[in-house]
């Protein structure tokens, strides 16, 4: 069983804007970096986002690993196990219900812990997560966020 590291951010211009997640990965010396970025979206959804991607991208569930995140959102939803409240209540009036329901698919296969982390404070992988998040946030044809922009249009949502 080895450790795995999980350094995350997100990023929206206008919030909600042009936005865009950042991920490094950490185990054994290696790194790996993942980010992308959607035409409309909002900073919360993007941190979360953040979480789900790089989790989603370890194959091997016999890891511990750490989610580094400077989101209060994210990491008081889990550390403060609100997130269980809002699935028995089936996330009534919360916002990013499609997001919750896909981090927790992902969240219960590993064994994970969540430390919060100073944003913009010289904390050097989150520093590069938040570059990865507004570069990504930055490129032209970005991606749509539907489970965003169906909740703004009033568009029923798979997810309802």
């Amino acid at each position: 069983m080895g450790k795995i590291n999980i350094y995350s951010d997100g990023a929206a211009s206008g919030n909600p804007g042009p936005g865009g997640y950042g991920a490094i990965l950490e185990y054994h010396g290696a790194t790996k970096e993942l980010s992308d970025g959607f035409r409309l979206t909002t900073n919360n959804r993007m941190e979360l986002l953040a979480v789900i991607v790089a989790l989603e991208s370890i194959k091997d569930s016999e890891h511990q690993i750490t989610v580094f995140s400077d989101s209060k959102y994210v990491v008081d939803a889990i550390n403060k196990k609100w997130i269980f409240k809002w699935e028995e209540t089936n996330y009534k009036k919360k916002k990013n219900k499609d997001l919750w329901i896909r981090f927790l698919k992902t969240y219960r296969k590993y064994k994970i812990s969540f430390v919060w982390v100073k944003g913009h404070a010289g904390h050097r992988q989150n520093e590069k997560c938040d570059k990865l998040a507004v570069f990504a946030s930055k490129k032209t044809n970005l991606k749509i966020d539907a489970g965003y922009e169906e909740s703004i249009n009033n568009t029923p949502s798979l997810f309802d």
